[in-house]
């Protein structure tokens, strides 16, 4: 059934963005908390914040510890990772840590988690040296999870101290069918990266919805997709602003990663038309423009999608610019100042 956007939650993705010209990572830190405690203003539903690695332009490779930073800073507003790269970590390091944001902030965190490493192959391997396990033992790894999180266990060998009991709101996240279906088959929430790979999104909620098995949870499919925004006064200024994200993206696939740009005049004598083609792909779902403009996109990806929560992320240089476009986005959507429309299963 279509949804209007007033009827649909928003969310928030940052990736703590480090910017041309920032003295050091706090610089980005700071603007996360600030656009943090805007959003949950606005009556976002959630701010999470995404693991990657050796990349110039993200600050958020340690996420947890950035999520009780931000959730420190805020009081309504749900906060939690898009995602934990679960590989690269034991389950039990991750129940704990999530386990101990949950105690300081009853209600407040998501767990959200990918099978991607988050990174380049070299880095991958920096990261996961003094593991035994791989990408393929990833639905153990899930399970494992989810049941440190769960209700306390007396016989378990094994107990996550904080975490048991917790019972941390768990999803599961992906750009492939391959999360969607593990996401059916265990009855979670789930949430497809559209925002940098959208060829599968259809497909992907496709097989969560038809495969979906009702858990303790979550009685049913609730799917949620994240896409790029950039809103400001007129559709002129807005494409403006975009080049900053354009040209991210275009280091993206020249490999030549670094801090988000300024915005520039235009990005013709910058890309060729193949590059301008393979970034235009990768981000096809990019919604640019005034918010009478976006609210007319939006609202035909919702009707396509049938999503039940979108996750908006805006990459603008300028700090004012950013929080207007949060502010215009907020206008379209069902939000509430100073309140989350949220359970503690979704």
């Amino acid at each position: 059934m279509k949804k209007d956007l007033t009827e649909i939650p928003v969310s928030v993705l940052d990736l703590a963005t480090i910017l041309q010209g920032d003295s050091s990572a706090a610089d980005a830190f700071k603007r996360s908390l600030a656009l943090a405690q805007h959003a949950e203003q606005l009556g976002y539903t959630r701010y999470w914040f995404a693991e990657h690695h050796n990349i110039e332009s993200v600050a958020s490779a340690a996420t947890a510890v950035l999520i009780g930073y931000v959730a420190n800073g805020t009081s309504t507003i749900r906060v939690g990772s898009g995602g934990i790269m679960l590989p690269n970590h034991a389950p039990l390091v991750i129940a704990e840590q999530f386990g101990t944001l949950a105690s300081l902030y009853p209600e407040r965190i998501d767990l959200g988690i990918g099978r991607a490493p988050g990174t380049d192959p070299v880095t991958s391997y920096a990261l996961r040296r003094t593991l035994k396990s791989d990408v393929n033992e990833f639905p153990n790894d899930v399970v494992e999870l989810i049941n440190y999180l769960g209700p306390a266990d007396s016989q378990a060998k094994v107990k996550a101290i904080p975490g048991q009991g917790t019972e941390v709101p768990v999803w599961l996240l992906g750009s492939s069918t391959y999360s969607a279906t593990l996401a059916a088959m265990l009855g979670l929430p789930f949430g497809f990266a559209s925002h940098f790979s959208p060829g599968l999104l259809l497909d992907a909620l496709d097989v969560y919805r038809s495969n979906f098995k009702p858990s303790e949870n979550l009685k049913e499919p609730y799917a949620m997709a994240c896409v790029n925004v950039i809103a400001a006064d007129t559709d002129e200024e807005a494409q403006y602003l975009a080049t900053s994200f354009y040209q991210m993206a275009l280091g993206m696939v020249r490999n030549n990663r670094r801090p988000l740009p300024p915005p520039i005049p235009s990005m013709d004598e910058v890309w060729t038309e193949a590059e301008r083609a393979a970034v235009l792909q990768m981000m096809h779902y990019t919604f640019t423009g005034s918010s009478n403009t976006i609210k007319n996109s939006l609202q035909s990806f919702a009707d396509r999608t049938g999503v039940d929560e979108i996750m908006i992320t805006s990459n603008i240089y300028d700090f004012k610019s950013r929080k207007r476009s949060l502010s215009s986005i907020a206008g379209l959507f069902r939000t509430i100042p100073n309140q989350t429309t949220v359970s503690t299963s979704v």
